[in-house]
């Protein structure tokens, strides 16, 4: 089976992509890391710039797709963002109005299948010229709705009528786990390499005592004890999996937006207080790394 045709990037071969997105596309899958949703100036530009964020420049080719007659697609983004295809339909829509699209316009846009939908595996490593070094666990879960269709099957592509239950799994055990582990390791003088060696030393009890202390406790508060003790032995092992070199440098990125998504958001989500989530508590107090 062949996965990857062809490799196109926006800026060099954006004249390939619009004809691609306006005539051939039946499914747009986008994967932009945690602030690829983020709105930038230049998205306020008429035209498309590699400056915009990912819904600006989505915005510009499913415009080019109207123009050239195209019907609607199935839009699915992979973002560890709640409800991502909800998000991204509105922040889409939002720019069609500031960019002052026409009613047919706006109307083309409504009429896409704007689909949410959640990735949770672990990729530690990028291959050239495509592809990844990834753990053997992987769900993609994507909420049912009317008139979907995938581009795939596959045992690992799950569809579901509410991924809120395992949204919250992956963000406040898998995802807030990583944060985290990257918080201590910065701490600790940032002197582990990869998740696995840091699991193997002093930083895995530290980060288990916050998992059992503050992180079951939220779920439980919820009423999914259950589910997120299940959850969180499944997520220890893929932590300390041998054959995968996850840098804590590489999940450092960002770290003070995933402190806001992951940490911020649990502590919201699941009503502790600041005594109830002490450590969580004192890593939002500290700010991000300078």
């Amino acid at each position: 089976m062949q996965v990857v045709k062809r490799r196109l990037a926006f800026s060099a071969d954006y004249a390939a992509l619009e004809r691609i997105v306006a005539t051939e596309a039946r499914w747009i899958v986008s994967n932009t890391a945690d602030r690829g949703f983020d709105p930038q100036p230049a998205d306020s530009l008429p035209r498309p710039d590699p400056a915009q964020s990912y819904p600006a420049k989505l915005y510009h080719l499913l415009a080019a797709r109207h123009l050239a007659g195209g019907g609607a697609l199935t839009i699915l983004p992979t973002e560890l963002v709640a409800r991502n295809g909800d998000v991204l339909r509105a922040r889409v829509m939002d720019i069609a109005r500031e960019q002052g699209a026409d009613a047919s316009l706006v109307d083309a846009l409504s009429q896409h299948l704007w689909v949410n939908s959640l990735v949770d595996r672990i990729v530690s490593q990028e291959l050239q010229p495509a592809g990844a070094v990834a753990e053997p666990y992987a769900l993609w879960a994507i909420e049912d709705q009317p008139g979907l269709s995938m581009p795939v099957t596959h045992p690992a592509i799950q569809i579901m009528p509410d991924l809120e239950p395992i949204q919250r799994l992956k963000l406040h055990v898998l995802n807030l786990g990583h944060t985290t582990l990257v918080d201590l390791w910065q701490q600790a003088g940032k002197r582990e390499t990869y998740v696995r060696e840091a699991m193997s030393g002093p930083l895995a009890g530290e980060l288990l005592a916050i998992y059992q202390a503050e992180v079951l406790a939220g779920f439980a508060a919820r009423g999914m004890g259950d589910q997120a003790r299940d959850y969180l032995a499944v997520t220890l092992d893929r932590f300390a999996n041998p054959f995968l070199d996850h840098r804590l440098s590489d999940i450092e990125g960002n770290h003070a937006s995933k402190i806001s998504h992951r940490v911020t958001d649990f502590l919201g989500w699941s009503g502790l207080t600041p005594d109830q989530a002490p450590a969580f508590t004192l890593c939002l107090r500290k700010g991000p790394e300078p």
